[in-house]
């Protein structure tokens, strides 16, 4: 006989249900399901009073035992911290006890980034023979590096949501929210070359089927060769195949692109209020850890400003 769900089981599936109608990401979601799970096994059918500061700690103590970094550990405890402050606005709770418990200590380790003539060999030249798919993959890595949206902007991308005239394409960011990124002669250049070939491909899989492709395949800008939306994992082992076959390190991902955006628009004097609206960052404080400030950058800073540095 299957047990009655706890009430942190509840209210576990109430708060990711709320999530859901506020658009939050599918990744928020998702890591956000598994760890609460793994929460809610370990609290047991504990009350909300009896589950204090010294508990969660303990469940931290749960998954450190269980091998899990220190990454993962400060993640489940931020999934717990939200789960409290919805419970808390929701007037379940008082008191959130996982704001007394310090967050693991994470190293300040940021990604090798490319650095921009690497970025510029691996799009200035021809696509390498691993590309299935040329016109298209050159203008997916246009799009990562030269507007820095994220893996699941990019997929999301209709053929509605490019303005020709304006050279800006309009992203469906993290809650839903919209802005609209400019894009260069580079993607232009590499999305008119695209747009046949796409064309092409679908026309040939309608006459193959014989049948209409759906509207859903025939909005997307970005499809695989079968006429469907491309995927964020497809994306994936598209980037790191590319950048292994131009000499990059196979740690390169579509995150990677959008990180070397940043990077580079920093190192060439860009404000870092603009390259927050660009990237979509409702905190400059994320801005800031996003991108590195290079000895280029620091340099030309101090040259131009310090009064005895003239």
């Amino acid at each position: 006989m299957r047990q009655p769900r706890t009430l942190v089981e509840r209210a576990t599936d109430d708060f990711l249900r709320h999530l859901r109608e506020r658009n939050a990401s599918a990744h928020t979601i998702k890591a956000y399901t598994g760890d609460l799970d793994v929460f809610a096994a370990y609290i047991g059918a504990r009350h909300w009073k009896t589950i204090d500061h010294i508990a969660i700690r303990g469940f931290l103590s749960h998954l450190y035992d269980k091998g899990l970094s220190k990454t993962s550990v400060a993640r489940a405890l931020a999934a717990v911290r939200s789960l409290y402050r919805w419970l808390a606005q929701e007037g379940v709770v008082e008191q959130n006890p996982a704001k007394l418990v310090s967050t693991p200590r994470l190293p300040k380790k940021l990604p090798r980034v490319p650095t921009i003539e690497e970025m510029n060999f691996v799009l200035d030249g021809k696509m390498p023979e691993v590309a299935s798919f040329p016109e298209r993959d050159r203008l997916m890595l246009e799009l990562l590096y030269g507007c820095g949206i994220r893996n699941s902007e990019l997929v999301g991308i209709n053929l509605d949501d490019i303005s020709l005239s304006n050279e800006a394409i309009l992203i469906r960011g993290k809650g839903k929210k919209e802005r609209y990124v400019p894009f260069g002669g580079a993607a232009l250049a590499a999305l008119v070359v695209y747009l046949p070939w796409r064309q092409q491909l679908l026309a040939t899989l309608s006459n193959t089927l014989k049948t209409t492709m759906p509207a859903k395949g025939m909005s997307a800008l970005l499809v695989n060769q079968r006429g469907g939306r491309l995927t964020t994992r497809s994306v994936g082992r598209i980037v790191k195949r590319i950048a292994v076959a131009k000499g990059l390190s196979p740690e390169v991902h579509p995150h990677t692109l959008r990180h070397a955006f940043g990077t580079h628009m920093l190192e060439e004097g860009a404000d870092l209020r603009a390259i927050q609206e660009l990237l979509g960052h409702e905190r400059l404080a994320t801005t800031q850890r996003y991108t590195q400030l290079s000895v280029k950058h620091v340099m030309n800073v101090y040259d131009q400003t310090h009064p005895r540095a003239k």
